[in-house]
């Protein structure tokens, strides 16, 4: 859950999520180091009044300054490269969720059960429990069992959404006509909150996502629940 203030990531609660933050810090550093270095070399040459022919007019220099810049793209683009490959994995899910979004709320369909679907909205401030989140809170979570593969097909009924959950490091486009796809392992109970992610109308601001995570017995209660409820 992201706090006021904050300048980091929200703490990752997936596997995936950990590899972007470990990705992030990796780029980070890059991007220090040069600049460093570019401020070093901006300061030295308005500050000293030396000059030196072979600097002007070097081979050497010019060779360093092509295949540096190439090498540091290198290592920036492996590991991104490798991310994506395992955000793209989808092997032997043990759930599939379907989330469509409307305007302006959510609906879950469970598809390796017969009759769990609900739809999902935000609570309004007036109707909050205490402890509750303003704007970010629903009636109906998305639950999930931890430590398992779930595969969430998303689309929308009407205009474009986005399904987005931050700490589970999940962002899929929800297009009307189409059915796209993205997995993430929970790797740990929680509540984890996320907004829609796509410019959808006028409430576009209210259509949040709660996805809980919870160990696996507990999952099956609720769905026998949800079940007998239906």
């Amino acid at each position: 859950m992201a706090h006021p203030s904050q300048l980091g990531f929200q703490d990752a609660a997936s596997p995936v999520m950990e590899e972007l933050l470990h990705f992030h810090d990796h780029a980070l550093m890059i991007v220090f180091l040069i600049s460093t270095l570019v401020l070093y070399i901006i300061v030295a040459m308005v500050s000293t009044k030396l000059t030196n022919m072979y600097i002007l007019d070097s081979q050497e220099i010019e060779i360093i300054w092509t295949i540096l810049p190439a090498i540091i793209l290198i290592l920036i683009a492996l590991p991104s490269l490798r991310i994506l490959y395992l955000m793209d994995e989808i092997t032997s899910p043990h759930l599939t969720v379907k989330a469509i979004g409307h305007q302006w709320y959510w609906s879950y369909e469970y598809t390796d059960y017969q009759e769990i679907a609900f739809d999902s909205y935000m609570v309004p401030t007036q109707d909050l429990a205490p402890g509750q989140f303003r704007l970010l809170e629903v009636d109906h979570r998305m639950v999930v069992p931890t430590e398992a593969p779930v595969r969430v097909l998303v689309t929308a009924e009407d205009v474009l959404h986005s399904w987005a959950v931050p700490a589970l490091g999940v962002k899929m486009d929800a297009v009307p006509g189409r059915l796209n796809q993205t997995a993430f392992i929970a790797s740990r109970p929680g509540v984890f909150y996320g907004q829609c992610s796509e410019i959808c109308g006028a409430n576009h601001s209210f259509m949040p996502i709660v996805v809980e995570a919870v160990p696996l017995n507990t999952f099956q209660d609720w769905s026998a629940l949800m079940l007998e409820d239906a």
